[in-house]
C-alpha cells in the first residue's frame, strides 16, 4: 500500500509539473504571437489644425517575426487602423533574418499609407545595410537617414526627421545637426523625430526639440509584471525603464516620447506585440 501511494504521490507531482510547464508554453505562446492593436492620443501645442485627428501606426522590432504569411494578420492589423503614416523605428530585421521576408510586409503597408523607416542596432549588426537600402528603395518605403520630410495632411504641414542608429556609419550626423537643420527648415513648426533607442531619450533625445520622439528597441521589457515596466531592458538590464507608453523628459526639458512595445524578439510574456496606433490632436 505504501509502495502504490508514493507511486500515486510521484504521478500526481509530474501531473502539476506537466500542467504548469504547458501553462508556461501557453502564456509565452501567446505573449509572442498574438497581435495587440492598441489606440494612443497625443495633444500637440504646436499641432497644425489640418492634422487634428491625423493617424500614426506605430511599429518595430520585428526581428523576422511572422504574423500569418506573409504577415498577413500585422498587415490586415494596420489596414483596419486607417493610418495617414506608418512609422517603422528599427529592427524589422536582424542578424539571422535576412531582408527579403520583409518584402511581402513593406509592398503591403506602402499600399496602406506613407511608409517612413529609421534603423536599429541590429540592421547594422546584420552587415546587411547595403541589402536592407535596396529593399526599401524597391518597395517605396522613404529611409529617413538622418534626415527629415514634410507631412502635409488637410492643408496643414508638419515634419517628421528620422536618426540613424548608433550603431551607423562613421561619420554620419549627429542628432543635434539633425535638428538643427529641421528648425531652420520648419521655423518654430510642430516635428516628429524617428529613433530608435528608447534609453537614450532621457538627456539626449528630449533636448533636440521635438514635439514628440517615436521610439522602440526597448521589446516592452520582455517579461512585464504587475507595477513595473517589464522585467528585461534590450540589454539585459533589470527593470527597465521608457519601454511601453508615452514618457516625459526628467531633466526639465519639455519633450515626450513614445515607446511601442515592438513585435518580435526573445519570447515575451504577458507582453504582447504591439502595434501601436497614435490619433494626433490640437490643444
Amino acid at each position: 500500500m505504501a509502495q502504490v501511494a508514493e507511486r500515486k504521490h510521484r504521478h500526481g507531482k509530474l501531473y502539476l509539473l506537466l500542467m504548469a510547464l504547458a501553462a508556461a508554453g501557453a502564456a509565452i505562446w501567446v505573449g509572442s504571437s498574438v497581435l495587440s492593436v492598441e489606440e494612443f492620443a497625443f495633444t500637440g501645442a504646436r499641432l497644425p489644425a489640418g492634422w487634428d485627428g491625423g493617424r500614426l501606426v506605430v511599429l518595430s522590432d520585428l526581428h523576422g517575426k511572422r504574423f500569418g504569411r506573409q504577415n498577413s494578420r500585422l498587415l490586415e492589423a494596420v489596414r483596419k487602423a486607417g493610418p495617414d503614416v506608418i512609422c517603422l523605428c528599427g529592427d524589422m530585421m536582424d542578424e539571422w533574418s535576412g531582408t527579403e521576408y520583409l518584402r511581402p510586409l513593406l509592398e503591403g503597408l506602402v499600399e496602406i499609407a506613407p511608409v517612413y523607416y529609421v534603423t536599429g542596432n541590429h540592421e547594422w549588426a546584420s552587415g546587411r545595410m547595403p541589402e536592407m537600402r535596396q529593399l526599401l528603395e524597391e518597395t517605396g518605403v522613404t529611409y529617413l537617414s538622418n534626415t527629415f520630410v514634410p507631412l502635409e495632411r488637410n492643408g496643414d504641414t508638419i515634419t517628421l526627421a528620422g536618426i540613424d542608429d548608433p550603431n551607423g556609419y562613421a561619420g554620419q550626423k549627429s542628432p543635434e545637426e539633425v535638428a538643427g537643420e529641421v528648425k531652420e527648415a520648419a521655423s518654430d513648426g510642430f516635428w516628429l523625430l524617428m529613433a530608435h533607442r528608447n534609453n537614450l531619450f532621457d538627456g539626449e533625445y528630449c533636448r533636440l526639440g521635438a514635439d514628440l520622439v517615436l521610439s522602440g528597441h526597448g521589446h516592452g521589457g520582455i517579461w512585464r509584471l504587475p507595477f513595473t515596466d517589464g522585467l528585461l531592458g534590450a540589454g539585459g538590464q533589470l527593470l527597465p525603464s521608457f519601454t511601453n507608453g508615452f514618457y516625459c523628459c526628467t531633466d526639465g526639458h519639455e519633450a515626450q516620447v513614445f515607446v511601442t512595445r515592438g513585435l518580435g524578439g526573445i519570447p515575451r510574456l504577458f507582453n504582447h506585440p504591439q502595434v501601436a496606433v497614435l490619433t494626433l490632436h490640437c490643444e
